[in-house]
């Protein structure tokens, strides 16, 4: 039988150092099962120091407009369109409009401008607001077929342009 020396040469041979548990067998705690390869592999998987930095990179390099201010001819276009919907709101009408509205980011300052077509069923003057009628939409992630009931409101302070039959018509210079 060879007994082999070291890797440098000069240490004493391992199979002498530790002749005395060589031969024993390996240890198995009672108290917990065996790991498999892959979970004992797992523990020593790389790890990402940097955890949600490139989200955070993707987040910040996102681009984001900010509010347009409105000059006093404009908002009072858009008074005078409102002043026009809620008569026609008033004699028994919901017409349809289409508004583009400036909506706040969540995440950082700025927003982006959203544009969105409705059935108007009222102006709430009180909490500054036009109402959208219930419509009936069927969502990409709901089950097919199932309805969900979808209310839309948009803040005047946010709109910056209203468009539909009732308004077209109208002169854009204020009476």
């Amino acid at each position: 039988m060879y007994l082999t020396r070291g890797t440098q040469g000069n240490e004493p041979d391992p199979r002498l150092v530790y002749a005395d548990i060589i031969d024993h067998p390996h240890h198995q705690s009672p108290a917990r099962p065996h790991m498999s390869l892959y979970h004992r592999a797992a523990q020593f998987s790389a790890f990402d120091a940097l955890a949600g930095y490139s989200d955070m990179v993707a987040e910040e390099a996102r681009q984001t407009d900010q509010a347009a201010v409105l000059d006093e001819d404009a908002i009072a276009r858009l008074n005078q369109k409102l002043r026009v919907i809620a008569h026609g709101i008033a004699d028994g009408l919901h017409p349809e409009i289409a508004v583009v509205y400036f909506a706040p980011d969540r995440r950082k300052s700025g927003g982006a401008y959203v544009a969105y077509r409705g059935i108007v069923k009222k102006i709430d003057t009180i909490k500054r607001q036009i109402v959208f009628s219930e419509e009936e939409t069927v969502e990409g992630n709901q089950i097919p077929g199932r309805a969900v009931r979808d209310k839309k409101t948009v803040k005047i302070e946010t709109i910056t342009e209203i468009h539909g039959e009732l308004v077209d018509g109208l002169d854009d210079t204020v009476p």
